[in-house]
């Protein structure tokens, strides 16, 4: 299958400067039933020297060990584009895109935020955009000068994807309280995606209630992140997804090297184990949840 016109990073995370080890993983034990990444970057450059890894080759790497299908996120125009292109020449693919909310307080400062809005509206329509996202709001990135314009783009976003009946796909860092706030102000859309869930069991508990998916990334398996481990435990099993957000947030033990959906296998062990529940069963559920989250494809 060809590779989509002007295939490539529209990102690159440089490496200049670092020292982390920038090898791509072995590939994990597959897993025993097939189950899907919901959120990755085939765009974005993270890999040996920063090398783009190309698209058939991430995804028959991922399908080897049990990843036969990814949600590929477009975070910016650019991006968004990119991903429908992708979604449009891969079957394994499908697309979700927005403007990153770190994205949004700069294209409201050069006056363009309405204009981006509408291409992204316009991108949502295709039938192999199957989330609005990631969307949301972010005050470690975005200072309070910004948040207005965040905000602003958050509402369009969750209009976006009631209108195209499509799942809303969200991004919260250290914004929680805000985020559920807009969601209730706003009325959330029927298929709610907390993208690389990173909040307390009492969110959890929360966002469980009101029916939205909680997506566990390489995260849960940090030593550093026994609050989100207790978040998992009390998510119901149908409530949960799985991603990689790559290429970063590689799991447990490659922390800091390059992340792909081929890695997907380790944070479900890990996602299985903090539930207390059997490998299979929880490969199950996870294709299920992603299915009636995204669609079938």
């Amino acid at each position: 299958m060809a590779e989509p016109a002007g295939a490539g990073p529209t990102r690159r995370r440089s490496g200049e400067g670092r020292t982390r080890d920038l090898s791509r993983p072995p590939a994990p034990e597959p897993l025993p039933l097939p189950v899907v990444d919901t959120h990755c970057h085939l765009d974005i450059a993270d890999g040996p020297g920063d090398a783009w890894w190309p698209v058939e080759e991430a995804l028959a790497a991922s399908a080897a060990v049990g990843v036969p299908r990814v949600v590929q996120v477009g975070c910016d125009r650019p991006g968004a584009r990119w991903a429908v292109r992708c979604a449009e020449e891969h079957e394994a693919v499908v697309a979700a895109v927005a403007l990153h909310p770190n994205e949004a307080p700069l294209l409201a400062a050069r006056g363009e935020l309405d204009e981006a809005l509408a291409e992204v509206d316009a991108l949502a329509a295709h039938p192999r955009v199957r989330a609005v996202g990631e969307t949301g709001l972010d005050a470690f990135r975005t200072g309070p000068e910004g948040r207005a314009a965040q905000e602003a783009s958050f509402r369009a976003h969750i209009a976006m994807a009631k209108r195209h009946g499509k799942a809303l796909q969200i991004h919260d860092r250290d914004a929680h309280d805000d985020v559920l706030r807009v969601l209730e102000e706003e009325g959330a859309p029927e298929r709610v995606v907390f993208h690389c869930f990173s909040g307390d069991a009492a969110m959890a508990r929360h966002c469980a209630e009101r029916g939205y998916y909680l997506s566990f990334a390489g995260t849960v398996t940090f030593k550093n992140a026994q609050p989100l481990r207790d978040a998992l435990a009390v998510t119901p099993l149908e409530r949960v997804l799985v991603e990689t957000d790559a290429p970063y947030l590689a799991p447990m033990p490659y922390r800091g090297r390059p992340n792909a959906s081929y890695l997907v296998p380790l944070t479900v062990r890990a996602l299985a184990a903090g539930l207390g529940r059997d490998l299979a069963e929880v490969c199950s559920a996870l294709a299920a949840n992603t299915e009636r989250a995204f669609g079938a494809w």
